[in-house]
């Protein structure tokens, strides 16, 4: 179960996820130079990072919007990205964010849990209503596994997931919450944790220890670390009692090498920020 495996990785390597939003602009100047491929260049930087972290990153998020934008190219990237990391033997996860009606939902659950696009976890939206991630339970119980959107880091998510409802007796994101955690009690392993987790920003911290409440047997993705303000201060409370989820991180560790290396050591210094991150996050536990 692929759930199961990350949150026995966060134990042994640590709640670090390395993101692979790689933009063109984020290579070192020798890659670029090179006479390759857009998609060649960025899988080469992918796999350098990926050889050079494996030792203390908890697992790999790939953007796909990063990928799509360069086209074909760039989706041969994004499908050797996931191989590496997969044959890596350490956790993959497509950060998709897909949401659509069931019908759809069922071609994009076999887009991405088979074939070229193949990946351990899935980001989804569910806002939508339960059957626009029902077509993807029959892959869950595979040991494929979901993270399903609850509270998101950008500034402007409290426009709707803020909203009252149940006569303003709990706010959007907290009914979302509580309808996730009752839909994954059927992919419940043995760790305790569901297949199905959940999307929570670590930018807003106090609606992040509601949620945890509301989910019991929930693993997390937590984004919003680094670039977008939060620290590891701020994961404290919601790993006091056990480590429940993987803080995300792309720019402020795959840039990491920009003003000090352009060279082929670039990975070294990736690799020395995801450690800092690690022991961030660990000094407060």
């Amino acid at each position: 179960m692929s759930m199961e495996r990350l949150a026995q990785d966060v134990l042994t390597k640590g709640p670090v996820c390395v993101g692979l939003d790689t933009q063109y602009d984020f290579l070192p100047s020798y890659l670029q130079a090179k006479d390759w491929s857009a998609g060649e260049k960025i899988f080469e930087f992918n796999r350098k990072i990926i050889d050079a972290t494996l030792e203390n990153a908890g697992c790999y998020k790939v953007q796909v919007a990063c990928y799509e934008a360069l086209g074909l190219d760039g989706m041969a990237c994004f499908a050797k990205t996931l191989r590496c990391i997969r044959q890596s033997g350490a956790v993959a996860i497509s950060d998709v964010k897909r949401g659509d009606i069931a019908s759809t939902a069922k071609q994009y659950a076999q887009g991405h849990f088979t074939g070229d696009f193949e990946t351990d976890i899935i980001t989804a939206n569910a806002y939508m209503g339960e059957d626009a991630i029902s077509p993807y339970y029959e892959y869950l119980e595979r040991g494929k596994g979901m993270f399903v959107l609850v509270k998101t880091s950008n500034p402007s998510s409290g426009d709707f997931q803020d909203l009252p409802v149940l006569d303003h007796t709990r706010t959007l994101y907290q009914e979302m919450a509580a309808k996730l955690s009752g839909w994954g009690e059927a992919f419940i392993g043995k760790s305790g944790y569901s297949a199905l987790g959940a999307v929570v920003g670590l930018t807003y911290p106090g609606e992040f220890k509601i949620i945890k409440e509301l989910m019991p047997h929930t693993f997390f993705l937590i984004p919003g670390y680094g670039a977008q303000g939060g620290t590891g201060r701020d994961i404290a409370g919601i790993f006091k009692d056990k480590l429940c989820g993987v803080v995300n991180s792309s720019r402020g560790l795959i840039t990491a090498h920009k003003g000090k290396s352009e060279g082929e050591d670039f990975d070294l210094f990736v690799n020395e920020a995801v450690i800092r991150m690690k022991k961030d996050i660990l000094q407060w536990l």
